[in-house]
């Protein structure tokens, strides 16, 4: 194994999974592995030209311009996206493989409408919440891979969580209440 083969996996891969995270919240569903498969072949060539920075926010500033090109690709092309795993038409989707169905349900139901929620905030907002909640970067890592000032940075993510807690409480006051 060659030297920058060896530095690029001790340095760059443990962030592998913050990545496809990352990209997960960027992404449409199942778009997420070829965004972070293409960031990782463009880090790994630009490997050269990371100085002593943080390897995970140099990775994830990577796939978030591997995300805005795809998407103007997309664009472009007029995809039609596939059905989800989660539709009804997977019929192995709807079998449960665990004892409590129900707990994991109404887990699977809340993950659902906060995944909803999240892809309804503007991207630029998704985008740091994400950053701070999910991959616990700090306003510097997070001005770094979005390229934006500290301030808005901060801005953005107060907006954010704002709007995420409204939606939430709207979406609680709308469902209706059990019966107890």
């Amino acid at each position: 194994m060659d030297d920058k083969r060896a530095r690029f996996e001790g340095q760059v891969l443990p962030h592998l999974d913050a990545a496809y995270r990352f990209a997960r919240w960027l992404c449409r569903p199942g778009e997420a592995d070829d965004v972070v498969q293409d960031a990782v072949l463009r880090a790994f060539r630009g490997f050269d030209a990371l100085r002593g920075s943080d390897a995970k926010a140099w990775l994830l500033t990577i796939v978030r311009n591997c995300h805005l090109t795809a998407a103007k690709q997309q664009q472009r092309r007029g995809l039609v996206p596939l059905p989800e795993e989660s539709d009804a038409a997977d019929g192995h989707a709807m079998i449960a493989n665990n004892d409590n169905p129900e707990s994991e349900a109404i887990l699977s139901d809340h993950k659902k409408v906060l995944d909803r929620l999240v892809a309804s905030l503007p991207e630029e907002h998704r985008t740091v919440l994400m950053l701070r909640e999910i991959e616990e970067m700090d306003y510097a890592q997070i001005a770094a891979v979005t390229n934006v000032p500290i301030g808005t940075v901060m801005s953005r993510l107060a907006r954010s969580r704002a709007a995420l807690k409204a939606k939430w409480m709207q979406e609680v006051e709308g469902a209706p209440r059990a019966v107890r």
